[in-house]
């Protein structure tokens, strides 16, 4: 009986480590970029019925990819702590100011010691300076250790806000450099900003050069023959904002109503099936843990789920 217990144990090891070796083999990503659009409300995104404001990711590149029509931010609704839930998996309460570092790794500290890279394979490109604490972690065991390339804030150096436009000229750059990142988070904050400012046009206006942002960025990643039919990009946000009628409205966000919470995910790429709707829920941890299965290293540390709608077994 002993026997046929330990023969029955190997044989699912094996099943099982031939099942992992299969899924591998079957992603064709070897790229993949987080875009986050700073803290729109998803009622003036794809919750907006004519799409006025974001035309080309609630039509054209929604039907180029798998859009998450129930994705939440299910922890702090902060700049800080959302960034920090997407990149490790985990929701943490911290200081929204960047003068904490997250408590678990992230998926950079993963991805470069797994793979061996040089620190440049992976980039947070972010306008806000205080991003750039995405890259570490206070965890003993990986404090300081596997760091990915940082261009946070103005010029890069850290400090305060930089302009969306000068952001997006240094992911220009890296996208069409003959070795750009493997794996890149892209930060643009100025709807946030000109939320905060209580500025609803400039807020309008800033979703729609998102919009733009978000649809340049797929048309480089084709039009560069090392990213093209082998990257995936992942287009979310770390927050939304209060819902009518709540404290502040648009103006404001960090609680728990819907507004703050309801976020969006659209993913595309060579494995990810095209114009499909998936109405069940999912949360922004899951991005951690599928971008580990579809990169191929492990991220035990991360609380997330794989997203099989956009990942599916062919």
């Amino acid at each position: 009986m002993k026997i046929i217990f330990i023969s029955l144990v190997t044989l699912c090891l094996v099943v099982n480590q031939a099942f992992s070796q299969q899924l591998n083999q079957q992603f064709k990503t070897k790229y993949v970029y987080i875009l986050v659009i700073d803290g729109p409300r998803y009622t003036e995104t794809y919750g907006e019925p004519n799409c006025k404001y974001s035309p080309i990711l609630c039509d054209s590149l929604k039907n180029e990819g798998a859009f998450y029509a129930q994705f939440k931010n299910n922890g702090p609704t902060f700049t800080v702590p959302g960034h920090t839930a997407i990149v490790t998996g985990n929701y943490q309460r911290m200081s929204n100011a960047g003068t904490a570092l997250p408590k678990q790794p992230n998926i950079f500290q993963y991805f470069l010691k797994a793979s061996g890279k040089d620190s440049s394979a992976a980039y947070v490109v972010a306008s806000k300076g205080k991003l750039d604490v995405l890259v570490n972690t206070s965890h003993k065991k990986w404090n300081n250790q596997y760091l990915a390339e940082t261009y946070c804030g103005p010029n890069g150096n850290g400090l305060g806000y930089g302009r969306d436009d000068k952001t997006f000229a240094k992911v220009t750059e890296l996208v069409q450099s003959t070795q750009p990142p493997q794996l890149m988070l892209i930060n643009l904050l100025a709807v946030d900003v000109y939320g905060h400012a209580n500025n609803w046009d400039k807020y309008l206006e800033s979703i729609t050069q998102s919009d733009l942002y978000a649809a340049k960025l797929w048309e480089m990643i084709q039009s560069n023959p090392v990213l093209r039919d082998q990257t995936t990009l992942l287009i979310t946000n770390d927050h939304g904002r209060h819902s009518e009628g709540v404290r502040s409205g648009f103006v404001n966000h960090g609680c728990w109503c819907e507004g703050c919470r309801h976020i969006s995910l659209l993913v595309l790429g060579p494995d990810t099936p095209k114009g499909i709707v998936v109405t069940q829920k999912a949360d922004m941890l899951d991005i951690s843990k599928t971008i580990s299965e579809i990169m191929h290293f492990e991220m035990p540390t991360s609380k997330g789920k794989f997203l099989r709608a956009a990942f599916p077994l062919q």
